[in-house]
This record gives C-alpha cells, sequence and structure tokens, in this order.
C-alpha cells in the first residue's frame, strides 16, 4: 500500500492523544466522587453496570477519527481491475489433425461451435479478433465489435498442414499492437525479448489459444510466450482433444473442397526427432506459456468440456493493472463508526 498525501499522516496521532486525555478525564472524574456512607445502599440504588457502554461511544469516535486520517492520506493499492472495451483474441488451430473424430463429430466441428457461443456471448463493446494457424498463421479478423465477420470467418474454417503455435501467438500479438498502441508488433523482433519478462502492467487485451497438438516449425512456444509476457499480454491455452488415435475424418467444406491432404496418425512427418507425436496436445508447452505470460491453462477431451471451458472462462480476465485509491471505502467506515458512536450514546444515555 502506498499514500498518495503522506504529509496528512500526522493527523492520526490526533487519535492517542484525544485516547489520552479521555483516560485522564476519567481518572479526575474518579477523584472527584462523592463519599456515602453505606455503598451497599448505593449499589442496590444504582443500575446494573455495563462499563463496556461508558466507552464503546469514544471507542467509535476515535475509530472514526483513525480512519478520516488515513482517508485523508489518500492510500492507493495496486489491484487488477476489470475493464470493458478490451479485446479477446481467438487464435485457433485448423491443423489436418483438428479432423480426429475422438470428438464427435470430429474436433473441428466441435470447436467451431464452442467458439462461435463464446464470441457471441461476449460483452457489446468487447472487441474480438480471429488468428488462425496451421502451417502458418494468419490475422483472418482484425480486433471488432462486429460479430459478424468473425462468426462467419469461423464457420467457414478450412485445415491444413502443420502446427505453428508459437507463430500464432506471435500473430496475436501483432493484432493487439494495431488497437493498442502501449503494445509493440512482435512478428520481426520476437528473438529480442528478455529471458525473464517481468511486466509492469497487463493490458487488458487477452489471447486464448485453442490447440489440439504440439508445435511442428518456426518460433517455438515458449519463446514467443516471452514475447507476450514483454508487453504485457496475457495467454489463456486450452488443450483440445483425446490421446487415443483415431481416425481423421473432416467435411468437404473442412478440406477447402478437396479430400486429399489429411495426415494420418503416426504418418511420417507426424512426428518429430525426439519421437514426439505432433497430432497430440504438447501440455508441457501450454502450461509455461500460461505460466509465463500469467494466464491459465485449460484442458478439454469433449466438445462439452471445450464448451464448459469456454462458459466459465471469466470475463474478468479482462483487466489490467491499475492504481486504485481507498479513500471513499475508509471515509464510509469512518461515518458509520462516527453515526454508531452517536447513536449508541443517545440510546444509552435515555435507557442505561
Amino acid at each position: 500500500m502506498s499514500f498518495a498525501w503522506p504529509w496528512a499522516l500526522p493527523l492520526l496521532l490526533a487519535v492517542p492523544v484525544l485516547g489520552a486525555a479521555y483516560l485522564w478525564q476519567l481518572g479526575r472524574r474518579r477523584r472527584e466522587a462523592v463519599r456515602h456512607p453505606s455503598v451497599a445502599l448505593v449499589r442496590a440504588a444504582a443500575p446494573p453496570s455495563r462499563r463496556w457502554r461508558r466507552h464503546a461511544p469514544a471507542a467509535l469516535l476515535l475509530l472514526a477519527l483513525g480512519l478520516l486520517g488515513l482517508a485523508a492520506a489518500r492510500p492507493q493499492v495496486e489491484a487488477l481491475v476489470p475493464v470493458r472495451g478490451g479485446a479477446v483474441i481467438m487464435a485457433v488451430d485448423v491443423s489436418g489433425s483438428m479432423c480426429a473424430t475422438d470428438v464427435e463429430p470430429n474436433r473441428l466441428t466441435a470447436a467451431q461451435e464452442a467458439v462461435r457461443r463464446f464470441v457471441s456471448r461476449q460483452h457489446d463493446d468487447t472487441r474480438i479478433g480471429l488468428v488462425l494457424f496451421s502451417g502458418f498463421a494468419q490475422v483472418a479478423v482484425a480486433p471488432t465489435t462486429d460479430r459478424e465477420p468473425v462468426l462467419d470467418a469461423i464457420d467457414t474454417l478450412t485445415t491444413g498442414r502443420g502446427t505453428v503455435i508459437g507463430a500464432a501467438i506471435l500473430k496475436s500479438i501483432d493484432a493487439i499492437a494495431e488497437i493498442n498502441p502501449d503494445v509493440s508488433p512482435a512478428s520481426t523482433d520476437y528473438l529480442t525479448a528478455p529471458a525473464s519478462p517481468t511486466p509492469a502492467r497487463a493490458v487488458p487485451e487477452i489471447v486464448v489459444l485453442l490447440t489440439d497438438g504440439a508445435n511442428t516449425r518456426g518460433v517455438t512456444p515458449e519463446t514467443a510466450a516471452k514475447a507476450a509476457a514483454a508487453r504485457g499480454v496475457r495467454i489463456y491455452p486450452i488443450g483440445f482433444g483425446t490421446t487415443e488415435p483415431v481416425s481423421l475424418v473432416c467435411t468437404r467444406q473442412q478440406l477447402g473442397g478437396t479430400e486429399q491432404g489429411l495426415p494420418r496418425w503416426g504418418a511420417p512427418g507426424t512426428r518429430g526427432r525426439d519421437g514426439r507425436n505432433f497430432l497430440v496436445i504438447d501440455e508441457p508447452a501450454l502450461k509455461e506459456v500460461a505460466r509465463t505470460t500469467g494466464g491459465a491453462y485449460f484442458r478439454a477431451s469433449s466438445a462439452d468440456q471445450l464448451q464448459g471451458v469456454l462458459d466459465d472462462l471469466p470475463r474478468s480476465v479482462q483487466s489490467e493493472l491499475r492504481t486504485v485509491e481507498r479513500s471513499a471505502a475508509l471515509a464510509a467506515l469512518a461515518l458509520v463508526a462516527a453515526l454508531g458512536a452517536v447513536g449508541l450514546s443517545v440510546r444509552w444515555r435515555v435507557f442505561p
């Protein structure tokens, strides 16, 4: 916590001074007590003793003064504040493995339905952008509040060979840079990103990355994530699909009008030199992307789980780190304490 007006903090010294004066006054009253020959008679005539009642109003009044003193110093805290008018970049994998039928009718169709619903449910002034990637990444729809071009692009997705997750992250950063002057493009200078970036401020724009495989070429997801983190861009990866080898079946439209060009499970080119299957989710890499950028990783192995992840993805992720002043809250508490002191004083004086 910091204070905008720290010079006002000495006002808090009034609280212990007034507290000491109150205690001194109590002691002075005891010294001026009147003697009576029958203590028992005085006790019988006096109302039940509730000493704390005598001091509660004074304590509340001192609390109110202390809160006002703190409010006068204008305390401030750093907090993530939800904002409207940000942007969500949907980076969707359209590689051939998205034709896998382990998710009915296939991964791509399930993803289209889930992403369409997610886009439709966003706030009207939230801009939505769409980045598609397979063997290369492209900004299919620049961030916009118009839902129609985004939904049209989702409905006409076609697959391709390869999965460039790192390039998709860089393209998503570039899409954000077009609408946020505080974010610099990343496609040309991602190699200059610091090894351990520590962004001072998270931007309101986020990236939701949906993929079912592993990076096959180009910049690695971990390297691209460092470029994103250096710019305050948070990434929320979603690993989609199962690890069960099944057939790859897409519609003619999803194949771009042709029935050829789909990879087979275990076919040449679907495994790396280390034996890694590019058609299976690279969860360690996606988790590292989320950790590096301050986002969160989600796993979905069915259409229902994917829909649930997107439905539950809190809209509050569209937030930014801001300096929030707490003076108003402290002043309100001080008012409540002062009114309580007055109310208790009046009530217990009339009804002892």
